[in-house]
């Protein structure tokens, strides 16, 4: 069983991640939002069913949002991309403030956060 000091440290964790699904976002399929990676600018990942090891596409967090990567099938990328980037495009603000200072956030304030982004209808 953990000690206090062990349950204090996980009820503080960082949250730089995370995976959100259909009943988020209104797009089948799972987006991956993720606090600033240093290796790239702000985007997020589309995947059709979660895990990195499966394939996805990267969306930018640009105005306007874009498609930049990917090893999808086109044919899903062509049919979830615009998706994808709409929900981006409403969300634009809220991913770049994730993704800005994000990892700085405690449980409860990530959890607010997205609980406050759009849907798609």
């Amino acid at each position: 069983m953990p000690d206090a000091t062990t349950l204090e440290l996980e009820d503080d964790e960082i949250h730089d991640m995370a995976n959100l699904s259909e009943a988020r976002t209104g797009i089948p399929g799972v987006i991956w939002i993720s606090t600033r990676v240093a290796r790239h600018g702000p985007r997020v990942k589309y995947y059709e069913k979660p895990g990195a090891s499966q394939p996805s596409f990267s969306v930018s967090i640009d105005e306007p949002p874009t498609i930049v990567t990917g090893d999808l099938p086109q044919r899903v990328m062509n049919r979830m991309g615009p998706e994808v980037v709409e929900w981006v495009r409403l969300n634009r603000d809220a991913l770049l403030s994730f993704w800005n200072e994000g990892d700085t956030w405690l449980k409860e304030r990530v959890d607010a956060h997205i609980d406050g982004l759009v849907r798609l209808p």
